[in-house]
């Protein structure tokens, strides 16, 4: 399975700035000096990939006291907080925010507890990892455009057969989902003349990305997929994205396509998506 695009700290530039617009919001309401109530850093990271967060958060904004959760002596005077996929159970025994950045894209642990209804949690959009996404899904997309998995079951039994040779122009790929990471992954493949098709729930206007045909809804996602060769999901986990990619639409869509999932596990209905390998009627999944 190919890696997710990583996110280092020299990435969160843009997400520091935001916190720290969020921070100076906040001072008219916190007090100063010794007695200022600390950030809470809570997330799931190793011991040096927290280091690292920490160290350059600091930098950035030397006047506040942020600290790891463990740090902490007492919870109930921290009203901000600063996540990374952290455990709920650790969230939640700060009974006292107000508002959380998430450092990750993907907030769904937290958006299904509901102990945290109604507590503003702002998400990270990074233009590097948009740029990153966009660079993955061109590059896996050439990668079965190309039929590098035959190619590599000719290498194991040592056979040589050249495939032949299929432009971008006529492998039409669908993108399931057009916010930021979607709009960003349609530039790309567009470039290098592949046939864009989009699928958002509602319809969007995508701008500059006129070429791009757009579809939305039920009826437009079946649309899409019948017409797709290479479709890309790059949906957030909701309930009502979860299990979206299941028979239904595996059998909707051309003989021999291919499926990149760079979103959620659980949008895909994996059973289903087993089921049409074996059938052959799918021709090859990339799962991130």
């Amino acid at each position: 399975m190919p890696a997710a695009p990583r996110r280092s700290v020299e990435y969160t530039r843009a997400a520091i700035i935001a916190f720290e617009d969020i921070i100076a919001c906040e001072e008219a309401h916190m007090p100063t000096g010794p007695a200022r109530p600390p950030i809470a850093f809570i997330g799931s990271l190793s011991a040096d990939e927290e280091q690292a967060w920490l160290d350059a958060l600091r930098r950035a904004m030397p006047q506040e006291r942020l600290l790891p959760a463990a740090a902490i002596a007492d919870n109930h005077e921290v009203e901000l907080a600063i996540v990374a996929n952290p455990d709920p159970a650790v969230v939640r025994r700060f009974d006292r925010l107000k508002w959380m950045q998430s450092l990750w894209a993907g907030v769904e642990r937290l958006v299904a507890e509901p102990a945290f209804d109604g507590l503003p949690l702002v998400r990270m959009v990074d233009p590097e990892l948009a740029r990153t996404m966009a660079e993955a899904v061109l590059a896996w997309t050439l990668y079965l455009h190309r039929d590098m998995p035959a190619y590599l079951a000719q290498q194991r039994a040592t056979q040589w057969l050249q495939l032949p040779y299929v432009p971008p122009s006529r492998r039409r790929v669908g993108l399931l989902g057009l916010g930021v990471l979607g709009v960003a992954a349609a530039r790309r493949l567009g470039d290098a003349g592949f046939p864009v098709l989009g699928w958002s729930r509602t319809p969007k206007r995508l701008g500059d990305l006129g070429s791009v045909t757009t579809f939305s809804g039920s009826e437009g996602l079946m649309a899409m997929v019948s017409r797709t060769d290479i479709l890309v999901c790059l949906l957030p986990l909701t309930d009502q994205t979860r299990h979206l990619v299941d028979e239904a639409l595996l059998q909707a869509m051309p003989a021999h396509a291919c499926l990149i999932n760079f979103g959620r596990g659980p949008v895909v209905n994996l059973p289903d998506l087993v089921a049409a390998l074996s059938a052959r009627g799918l021709k090859h999944a990339v799962l991130d």
